[in-house]
C-alpha cells in the first residue's frame, strides 16, 4: 500500500468532525490494506508509530529536502526506514540519524512529508483514535464494533487484531479471548476533582491507595511467572523478587493487575524516578535488586485457574483477589457501601488523609458493580490526586510545529532566586489551549529578546501558574529536580515576575517527599 493513500485517509479523518464519516474514510482504506500491512496502517492512523520512539527532534525535521513529484513510498518501505533510524546508537548518532531521516523525506510528496513530520513529532492529532480505528476495522469487515473492541482488549493489540481480520474475517474474533500468557490491555481510569466529587459520580464504591509505582500484569501458570508492564512489554527477567512473591499466591494458574513499589526503611515510598529506573535497567538484576527490592501490590483479579473474571463486578473479583493473596500483597482499601451516609464519607475522607500521609500519591474510586473493562478509560474509575501547582517565569519558548506551525507553544520554566535571576526547572506545552497559543505568541513575541528560529528568548516577566504531579531528579537542569507531566492551567496577569514562586519552595516540595 502506498503511504500516499494512508495520508490522503488521515486528511479526511481530519476534515470532518462527523465520527460515521471518520469511520467511513477508515473502513474504506482498511478494506483496501493487505492484512501483513494492516499493524503499521493502523497503528499511524492512530497516530503513533510501531517503533514509539525513533530518537528524532524536532531539530532534525525543520529542513525538508524537496519533496518527490510523484508519490512511490510503500508503507512497508517506510517502516523499515523508521525502524533503520530507531536502531541507530553510538557516536554521531544524531547526524546518522538526522541523514536517514533526509533520504526518506527526499523520496516523499509534500503531502507525505508533512504525514510523516506530523507522525514522528507525536503531532497527528486527526480524531482517528484508536476507538474509531477499531469502529473503521469492524465496518471494513462487517463485524460488531463491540466485538472488534473486545478482540482488542484480550489480543493486546489492534494491529495484531487487524491482520487477523484482513486476512481470516470475523471467524477470527473467536481466537481472542483472555489468556494466562497472553497480556491485556489494562484498564485506566478517568480523573475526579474530588474524593465527593468521585463518590456521588460512583455511588457504592471502593476507595484505594493510589501507588505512585510501575503498573504490572502478573501472569502465573503453574510455577511459570511472566510479568508485562502496562505497554505489554516483557519484564520478568528484571523483577525476580515479583516472580518469587506471584509463586507464593495460593493459586496455581492466574492473571493479576497491580503496582510495583520500593519502601524505604520507614515504610514510605521511594520516588518513582527510582522505581522506574529499577525496572528498566536490564543490568546486574541481582545487584540492582539488593540495592533497591521492589513489591508487588495487588489491586484486581482478572483470571483465576481458568475462569475469566473481567465480567464480574469488582467486589466479587476483589473477594477473590482476598482468597488468593496475602494481606500485604493487595492494596489497601475502603469499601462505601453508601455515600450518601455523612459518616461514611468522613470516613472515606480521613482514609484518603491516611494515604497521602504514608506518602502514596491518591487515592483510586471503583464502582462496586464494574466489570474489568481492559483497555478501556471507563468512568468506573476514578482517580483523585492533590493538584501541585507553582507559578513559575517563562524564560523562553520554542516555535511549534505541525497544527502547532507559526505558534510559540513549548514553555521553557524558570522559579526565582534570592538575588531575582530565574532557574529553569523544566519546559511543557501541555495544557495550552488554541486561544492561549495565540495570547501567549503575541504576548511572547513582544518581550523578545533573541529568535534563532527554534527557541524565543524572552525577558522574564510574564508567570504562568503549572500543575504537576510530582518532582523527579535531574541532571539536566541546574535545580537536580524538574516537574513530573507539568501542564499549563492559566497565565498570571495579575502577578509580577517577582511574586513568582522560588527555587527554595520548589527544593521544599522534595524534601516533602513530592
Amino acid at each position: 500500500m502506498l503511504l500516499a493513500d494512508v495520508a490522503r485517509t488521515s486528511e479526511e479523518v481530519a476534515a470532518t468532525s462527523a465520527r460515521t464519516e471518520k469511520v467511513a474514510a477508515l473502513a474504506r482504506l482498511f478494506s483496501r490494506t493487505p492484512p501483513d500491512e494492516a499493524p503499521v496502517v493502523i497503528t499511524y492512523l492512530a497516530g503513533r508509530l510501531p517503533q514509539r520512539r525513533t530518537g528524532v527532534g524536532w531539530s532534525a525535521l525543520r529542513d525538508r529536502p524537496p519533496p518527490a513529484p510523484e508519490p512511490r513510498l510503500e508503507v512497508r518501505e517506510v517502516d523499515a526506514a523508521l525502524e533503520g533510524i530507531a536502531a541507530v546508537a553510538g557516536k554521531g548518532a544524531a547526524a546518522r540519524r538526522k541523514e536517514q531521516l533526509g533520504a526518506l523525506m527526499s523520496a516523499a510528496t509534500e503531502a507525505e512529508q508533512s504525514f510523516l513530520l506530523r507522525l514522528i513529532g507525536g503531532e497527528l492529532r486527526q480524531g482517528a483514535l484508536d476507538a474509531l480505528a477499531a469502529e473503521g476495522l469492524a465496518a471494513a469487515v462487517g463485524a460488531d464494533p463491540g466485538d472488534v473492541r473486545r478482540a482488542v482488549m484480550l489480543g493486546g493489540s489492534l494491529g495484531a487484531v487487524a491482520r487477523a481480520l484482513l486476512a481470516e474475517g470475523t471467524a477470527a474474533l473467536d481466537r481472542f479471548r483472555l489468556e494466562v500468557g497472553r497480556p491485556v490491555l489494562p484498564m485506566l481510569a478517568q480523573s475526579a476533582k474530588d474524593l465527593d466529587e468521585a463518590l456521588d459520580r460512583l455511588g457504592p464504591c471502593a476507595v484505594e491507595e493510589k501507588l505512585d509505582g510501575i503498573r504490572v500484569q502478573v501472569h502465573r501458570d503453574g510455577a511459570d511467572v511472566r510479568i508485562y508492564t502496562r505497554a505489554l512489554d516483557e519484564i520478568t527477567a528484571r523483577l525476580p523478587e515479583v516472580v518469587a512473591a506471584a509463586r507464593e499466591l495460593a493459586v496455581d494458574r492466574a492473571v493479576l493487575d497491580g503496582e510495583v513499589i520500593a519502601l524505604d526503611a520507614a515504610g514510605r515510598p521511594r520516588p518513582f524516578q527510582e522505581v522506574a529506573g529499577r525496572v528498566g535497567s536490564r543490568l546486574d538484576v541481582a545487584g540492582a535488586r539488593e540495592t533497591l527490592p521492589l513489591s508487588p501490590v495487588f489491586f484486581d483479579l482478572l483470571s483465576v485457574d481458568g475462569r475469566d473474571l473481567l465480567a464480574l463486578p469488582t467486589r466479587e473479583r476483589h473477594a477473590e483477589l482476598a482468597r488468593v493473596a496475602p494481606e500485604h500483597r493487595r492494596v489497601r482499601r475502603l469499601v462505601v457501601a453508601d455515600p450518601a451516609d455523612e459518616a461514611t464519607r468522613r470516613a472515606a475522607r480521613e482514609f484518603q488523609r491516611a494515604v497521602l500521609e504514608r506518602g502514596h500519591e491518591g487515592v483510586m474510586a471503583k464502582a462496586l458493580d464494574a466489570p474489568y473493562s481492559a483497555g478501556r478509560r471507563g468512568a468506573s474509575w476514578l482517580k483523585v490526586k492533590p493538584v501541585l501547582t507553582l507559578d513559575l517565569v517563562v524564560l523562553a519558548a520554542e516555535w511549534g510545529h505541525g497544527r502547532r506551525t507559526g505558534k510559540l507553544s513549548n514553555l521553557h520554566l524558570g522559579a526565582r532566586r534570592a538575588d531575582g535571576t530565574y532557574l529553569m526547572l523544566g519546559k511543557t506545552f501541555k495544557g495550552l489551549t488554541d486561544a492561549m497559543l495565540e495570547w501567549q505568541t503575541a504576548a511572547l513575541r513582544r518581550i523578545a529578546v533573541s529568535d534563532d528560529g527554534w527557541v524565543v528568548r524572552v525577558r522574564p516577566e510574564l508567570v504562568v501558574e503549572v500543575a504537576f504531579d510530582g518532582l523527579q531528579r535531574s541532571t539536566r537542569y541546574p535545580a537536580g529536580v524538574t516537574l513530573r507531566f507539568a501542564r499549563v492551567v492559566r497565565y498570571r496577569e495579575d502577578k509580577a515576575a517577582a511574586e513568582a514562586d522560588t527555587v527554595e519552595t520548589v527544593l521544599a516540595l522534595r524534601g516533602a517527599g513530592l
